[in-house]
């Protein structure tokens, strides 16, 4: 996110898929060695910051995503052709459940990653993805309105936000209107990274 609270840029498209300038939040994670080898790559900057995409990966059982994380089309699905912005090996390699309003089949990519399409809210998206991973941890993986709507139902145990130092201005506010104390939560550790500083947050006590 941005120091000023924003998890994207305004305006996303084929063009945009974080949002107008949105990729500027995401310099700590291309720039990593990690992420350049996950895409075969070589090099890439070791440190604090490749240790948290690391960790980001590891043990995880499934994935819930909000719809627009998943691509810009709106509205019913006009067909299966658009299939993510990520090629036909997604790095996710586990099921990922996607948040919707409308209902589409499966989809199987490749390296173990299934997209599967939720039209039952948050709460059934959940229960499916903790299943799906038996017993191992499920990971939010935004966008910001996902996020926000676990957050009110006090559906997570620990967030990692890493906040880079670029000031966007407009786009999709994380904390707006979202008392995270109020709702029991508080930050649990803090350190800076090579191009962002890591902040973690969980439920007090």
């Amino acid at each position: 996110m941005s120091l000023d609270g924003f998890g994207a840029g305004p305006d996303q498209d084929l063009t945009n898929p974080l949002g107008v300038r949105g990729f500027e939040l995401m310099e700590w994670v291309l720039q990593s060695r990690s992420w350049r080898r996950m895409h075969g790559k070589e090099g890439g900057e070791e440190g604090v910051d490749n240790n948290f995409v690391e960790q980001g990966f590891d043990g995880i059982g499934a994935w819930i995503l909000g719809r627009n994380m998943f691509g810009p089309v709106r509205g019913p699905w006009p067909d299966d052709s658009w299939k993510g912005w990520w090629g036909d090996e997604p790095p996710y390699h586990t099921p990922v459940f996607v948040l919707t309003h409308h209902a589409r089949a499966p989809l199987a990519m490749a390296g173990g990653t299934e997209f599967r399409f939720v039209t039952g809210g948050i709460h059934d998206a959940l229960e499916q993805a903790k299943d799906a991973a038996a017993g191992r941890d499920v990971r939010l993986g935004g966008g910001v309105e996902t996020l926000r709507q676990y957050f009110r139902a006090g559906l997570v145990d620990e967030a990692h936000l890493a906040v880079s130092p670029v000031l966007l201005g407009s786009g999709e506010h994380l904390f707006s209107g979202l008392d995270l104390h109020s709702l029991g939560y508080e930050c649990t550790g803090s350190i800076a990274g090579e191009r962002a500083t890591h902040v973690t947050i969980g439920r007090r006590g």
